[in-house]
């Protein structure tokens, strides 16, 4: 029984160790294996190491190297101007006295160039002729004292010739401008559309003064024109508007930019009508421009001095007697412009006046009678405005 048990233990450990002859010899075996592969891996980190210290000090030296390069340009630039100074402690009077007379040579050779430019353009310059002098405008000024008692809250006698104020009450301050917002609506649609051209009226009521045209009435852009400035008809300037590309919309909206290009910064525009008392606002000031711009305009002009007017739609079916509103119209030299009346407005007359070769524009706002306070400004105009007539000039 015994035998048979060391035999099995004997056949255990033949099987364990059948690649080793003992126990001992694995083992010493396994020490070896381990320790070889320790010292490859301590050679690799020493080659690691050696290659990195081999690496910085490759740079160091390049660094160095570059270092000692910029040193020596420093020292070879600092020893050039030390040796420089010195040069010119040493031949200081001497360089003063070659280097004064060469500037002043230099100066007078600029001089000279200069002075034959001159009068080459001098040679070539004509005499000028009296033809060629402008002509000086009399200047106007105000000897009264005492200023015209008026109605109207805001006004202006604005002289278009040398543009000069000489009468204004309240000039700064905003009024409603009434229908004298058709001035601009004219500026406006002068500007696009053309004379023969056929335009629909788009509505039957619009409310205000107005001609009763009905929807589908088809007139030409100049009879518009006409009903639009001489009775003041409202459906008159609608039809404009609506017939403009984008509608009523984009005709005030180019009316407000127009505003802007001729610097009227207190006016708006909120209609082509003149309606809104509260949108269409200005003052006498950019009124008074806006007609002395409005009158450079032959058609606008020629339009708003008309008295009488006869117009018809385009199938002649039905005549229009359009009369002027300005009272005043051919009166102590009046020639236009404009008229306008809302209850928030009250009374509003853009007038254009010619008296003694000059032009005058008078504007009254919010007044209860216009056509008396623009007849009291022309009086003013003809007792008290005076010119100061410039020298002529000598030959």
């Amino acid at each position: 029984m015994k035998h048979s048990k060391s035999a099995i233990w004997q056949k255990k450990r033949k099987r364990k160790f059948k690649n080793t002859r003992n126990v001992r010899e694995a083992a010493q075996q396994v020490k070896k294996t381990q320790s070889q592969d320790k010292n490859v891996v301590k050679k690799e980190n020493v080659l690691k190491k050696e290659s990195i210290v081999k690496k910085q000090t490759f740079f160091q030296s390049l660094f160095h190297r570059q270092k000692e390069k910029a040193k020596d340009k420093e020292r070879k630039l600092s020893r050039f101007k030390i040796a420089i100074k010195r040069w010119f402690t040493r031949h200081d009077s001497d360089v003063q006295l070659v280097l004064f007379p060469l500037i002043l040579l230099a100066i007078l050779v600029i001089l000279h160039v200069f002075n034959d430019q001159l009068f080459f353009k001098l040679d070539k310059e004509q005499p000028v002729g009296e033809e060629q002098l402008g002509t000086l405008n009399p200047y106007p000024y105000v000897q009264a004292v005492a200023q015209p008692e008026l109605s109207a809250k805001a006004a202006i006698i604005f002289d278009r010739n040398s543009g000069v104020i000489l009468f204004s009450k309240n000039q700064q301050l905003r009024f409603s401008m009434a229908s004298t917002t058709k001035i601009m609506t004219s500026m406006i649609a002068l500007n696009y559309y053309k004379p023969n051209q056929i335009l629909t009226v788009k509505r039957s009521y619009v409310p205000g003064s107005g001609l009763n045209f009905y929807a589908g009435e088809q007139f030409t852009f100049m009879n518009l024109m006409y009903a639009m400035l001489l009775p003041s008809a409202n459906d008159a300037a609608q039809a404009i508007a609506d017939n403009y590309p984008g509608g009523q919309d984009a005709f005030v909206k180019q009316m407000n930019e127009k505003a802007k290009s001729l610097h009227l910064n207190n006016t708006h525009y909120s209609d082509p009508i003149g309606l809104d008392d509260d949108g269409d606002y200005s003052t006498v000031v950019d009124m008074a421009h806006l007609a002395s711009y409005a009158i450079t305009n032959p058609t606008f002009a020629k339009i708003t001095s008309t008295k009488y007017q006869t117009i018809y739609d385009l199938n002649y079916t039905k005549p229009y007697l359009l009369i002027n509103s300005n009272e005043l119209l051919g009166i102590d030299g009046v020639i236009g412009i404009k008229t306008g009346t809302t209850e928030g407005a009250g009374e509003v007359l853009v007038t254009s006046v010619v008296n003694n070769n000059h032009t005058y524009i008078i504007v009254v706002m919010d007044s209860d009678d216009r056509f008396g306070d623009t007849s009291k400004l022309i009086n003013f105009i003809d007792n008290d405005v005076k010119y100061v007539i410039p020298p002529e000039p000598q030959q």
